[in-house]
């Protein structure tokens, strides 16, 4: 079909939270999004349903499993196949959960790995002779503890610091083509189904902060906008979006 004269960007686990709110804001911005999901289909829809009633044909949904290597460049053809094109990739889909040294198994190695790392550099890799077309970007969601390890998160934080290294790196193998970036979230959104931070150290953690106060996912999508859409000599960086927590130790 023929290109849109819309940017489009794939954004990965935009169906719900800060994937969401991402992709609401790129699409507030006039980019034509492509949603992906892997089980949250339902939500995904109507993320789209949404999107569509405000800018018809603005947004679709895109179902694949990111542990699937072989599912990658299906996921991309996909898009540029129902758009056209492809002017962004956000790699915002992660597994976050904590691993105890002495149990973690070859499952836990790949999930965590995967979604974090692997599955980043494979979409990256399909992606990159789309963006490079049109002078592209990629923004990667990492973390601040892919710099400053969370007890007990070893699998977790070794896949964002892997991240964190592969955003310099392709920035390097991609440019001047493309530019490729990364967002490090602070305390945002406090993990769903987890009782790892109890209210006490949730405001320990608030309390770290030179902010005082939890981020929202606002703080996250605004940030990565601007990497995409307002800073065309900006390649290569992180961007901690923390509230300052990092800036002391």
């Amino acid at each position: 079909m023929s290109a849109p004269s819309a940017p489009v960007m794939l954004v990965t686990g935009a169906a719900r939270r800060v994937g969401a709110e991402i992709a609401r804001t790129l699409h507030a911005a006039g980019a034509t999004v492509a949603i992906h999901c892997r089980a949250s289909r339902a939500e995904a829809e109507d993320l789209a349903a949404s999107l569509n009633g405000l800018r018809p044909g603005s947004a679709a949904v895109f179902t694949a499993d990111l542990l699937d290597v072989a599912a990658l460049s299906p996921l991309v053809n996909a898009v540029v196949a129902r758009f056209g094109r492809l002017d962004a990739l956000v790699n915002n889909a992660s597994s976050f959960f904590a691993t105890r040294v002495g149990a973690v198994d070859t499952a836990i190695w790949d999930d965590l790995i995967g979604s974090n790392l692997r599955a980043p550099f494979f979409l990256a890799q399909a992606a990159a002779p789309h963006l490079a077309a049109g002078g592209g970007c990629i923004v990667n969601i990492t973390d601040i503890h892919a710099e400053r390890p969370l007890k007990g998160y070893p699998v977790y934080c070794a896949a964002k610091a892997g991240l964190l290294g592969l955003t310099r790196a392709l920035a390097q193998e991609l440019g001047p083509r493309v530019r490729v970036n990364a967002v490090a979230p602070g305390a945002i959104e406090w993990p769903q189904g987890t009782e790892d931070f109890p209210p006490a150290e949730r405001a320990a953690i608030i309390g770290h902060s030179l902010l005082k106060r939890i981020g929202s996912p606002v703080d996250i999508a605004g940030t990565v906008k601007f990497l995409i859409f307002d800073a065309p000599y900006v390649t290569g960086q992180v961007i901690n979006v923390d509230g300052g927590r990092t800036a002391h130790l």
